[in-house]
């Protein structure tokens, strides 16, 4: 790709979808399979929507700014509802919740009948029914509807919960995707020669516990994955992770917050990457959910050209660097109700892309926009020397340690200096009332 890299566009937003009264406009290919059954009609899709961390007990009037978007598509990202129980923040006490005594989980999985009356209330609220009619929506889940805080694999209620996440956005009796362990499916839209692939992940159903730096997919998920990208070629194709793929920025947040992301299983992330290489799939890039709030990343040296990524969170408050210049807000990141834009612009020669996390009234907030040939391979991608930070082409695990703890080192900062002051006035206090105490006796 001669001194060009390449560039990996991410984004992530909390918003769910349903297909009702809407004609299909893509294949879907099953899990197992990887074949569509469905024929893919000629609708040209322009633009796509997507969001996560929805929380049905909130109004969710940015709905509304969605459907003024006019997606054709609409993609949920995960914790569509948020279906466990969190119990109170208790630091004292029997049932300590938080702090360094704690013996009681601060979340416990819903009942299956409570978690469906949370998809029902979701579903039936009247901003997002509105867009069900109107917009073909897909989506996979998150760890709040997956059933429990953090969970993977080991968590007992992912059998039938996969069912109610199938049952709210309104999945075939046939489908596939009802058969197989885990949520993981693909689409293709539009015609031929301008087509979009989606693939989404299930990061929870075979995802080894946290630190383990074990598997996050499953070895039937990775072979369905590497299929999916050995498939008909499309010229666009969006990778949904319901966590972050690319997390420099949240990854400053440990150790006083530990975020999940791919991050956190190197191994299984740099494996993802090679793949992609590997099957010389271009026109890739990301988007996700989980945390609250929306921004977009870049990062340049894994496949060969630049990797973007694109993170949206609707109901509450993303990662790395943005490569926006010129941001509204200043780190380029936006902490209030958004949701993620894509929009394609067939037309231009060479074709052009535009991502941005709009707010809830619609007004974009931060975005980037750029020729689709830039997420196309033109040679070997830029190398970093070991030890080297190089923007846009150096993931957390080689972020400096100034960096990577400068949260931390802050707060710990911050809370030593206000002990010191605090010592320092009681000791100016103790002097003073000694002093006072010596003038009375001389009196």
């Amino acid at each position: 790709m001669g001194k060009r890299s390449w560039w990996l566009w991410w984004m992530v937003v909390a918003v769910g979808v349903g297909v009702v009264g809407v004609a299909a406009i893509g294949t879907r290919s099953g899990a197992g399979e990887g074949e569509g059954k469905v024929k893919v009609l000629e609708p040209l899709v322009t633009r796509i929507a997507f969001g996560s961390c929805a929380n049905q007990s909130d109004p969710q009037p940015i709905w509304n700014a969605i459907i003024e978007f006019d997606p054709q598509v609409f993609i949920w990202l995960g914790d569509n509802v948020y279906g466990d129980v969190k119990r109170p923040f208790k630091l004292f006490g029997k049932e300590r919740t938080v702090g360094p005594w704690k013996n009681a989980p601060r979340f416990i999985p819903s009942p299956p009948k409570e978690l469906e009356s949370r998809y029902q209330k979701a579903k039936s609220n009247p901003g997002y029914s509105r867009l069900r009619h109107t917009t073909q929506v897909v989506g996979t889940w998150d760890d709040h509807d997956y059933g429990l805080n953090d969970a993977g694999k080991e968590f007992g209620g992912k059998i039938t919960n996969q069912k109610l996440l199938l049952d709210f956005l309104d999945e075939p009796q046939d489908s596939p995707r009802r058969k197989q362990e885990g949520v993981y499916t693909s689409y293709m839209f539009g015609p031929v020669g301008r087509q979009i692939k989606v693939i989404l992940l299930d990061t929870r159903y075979h995802r080894d516990p946290l630190r383990s730096d074990g598997s996050v997919l499953g070895s039937s998920q990775w072979t369905w994955l590497e299929k999916e990208l050995n498939g008909p070629k499309s010229a666009i194709t969006i990778i949904g992770s319901s966590v972050q793929v690319i997390s420099n920025l949240s990854a400053t947040t440990s150790p006083l917050f530990s975020l999940e992301s791919w991050g956190r299983f190197p191994k299984e992330r740099n494996r993802l990457f090679k793949l992609i290489a590997d099957t010389k799939r271009e026109g890739v890039f990301f988007i996700s959910g989980d945390v609250h709030f929306g921004e977009i990343s870049r990062y340049d040296c894994s496949i060969g050209y630049p990797f973007d990524s694109e993170i949206c969170g609707m109901a509450d408050t993303n990662d790395n660097e943005s490569d926006q210049q010129k941001c509204r807000f200043r780190s380029c990141t936006y902490g209030q109700p958004n949701f993620g834009a894509i929009e394609i612009v067939w037309s231009t020669t060479p074709v052009t892309l535009k991502l941005e996390v709009r707010d809830i009234k619609g007004y974009p907030v931060t975005g980037v926009k750029f020729p689709l040939v830039e997420l196309q391979s033109r040679g070997l991608m830029p190398s970093v020397k070991a030890g080297e930070y190089r923007r846009h082409c150096s993931l957390e695990v080689n972020l400096p340690w100034m960096i990577k703890y400068r949260l931390a080192i802050l707060f710990y900062c911050s809370v030593s200096v206000l002990l010191l002051a605090m010592i320092g006035l009681a000791y100016a206090a103790t002097l003073a009332f000694r002093l006072f105490l010596h003038k009375c006796k001389l009196d």
